[in-house]
């Protein structure tokens, strides 16, 4: 597998409006944006390395194996007047190695709720299977 660069596209349908979210990067909020009701996306680039892993500034690691982006929710994401202070874990380890290819835009889309009704946060599993954007 040939190193190179992939874009990750996170697509919140049904976002809580008026909370702001944001990727977390290192270990500080980037792209911060407040959602309305529509479906909210955040696009970041990730290095696919020659064993395709996935590895840059947005992935965590838990283990040998789990990789994951975080995404940042009301004052996690900068809001200070947010009741809400969350990350939400997406995980991309289970990306398809057929599906890491250099240059490829990859969408998962994920629930913006929990049960409760507030902001879905910690594991969030995604509503379908990564695709091809």
């Amino acid at each position: 597998m040939a190193e190179g660069v992939i874009t990750l596209r996170l697509t919140i349908l049904d976002p809580v409006p008026g909370v702001r979210y944001s990727l977390q990067k290192d270990d500080a909020p980037r792209d911060p944006q407040t959602a309305t009701r529509e479906p909210l996306s955040f696009d970041l680039l990730v290095k696919l390395a020659d064993d395709g892993r996935l590895l840059g500034p947005f992935i965590r690691r838990e283990g040998p194996e789990r990789r994951f982006v975080y995404l940042r929710i009301g004052q996690s994401a900068g809001d200070c007047a947010s009741p809400w202070n969350r990350r939400a874990k997406i995980d991309v380890q289970d990306i398809p190695a057929s599906m890491r290819i250099s240059g490829a835009v990859l969408e998962v889309r994920l629930p913006g709720r929990g049960r409760d009704g507030t902001p879905a946060c910690a594991t969030v599993r995604p509503l379908e299977t990564w695709r091809l954007a």
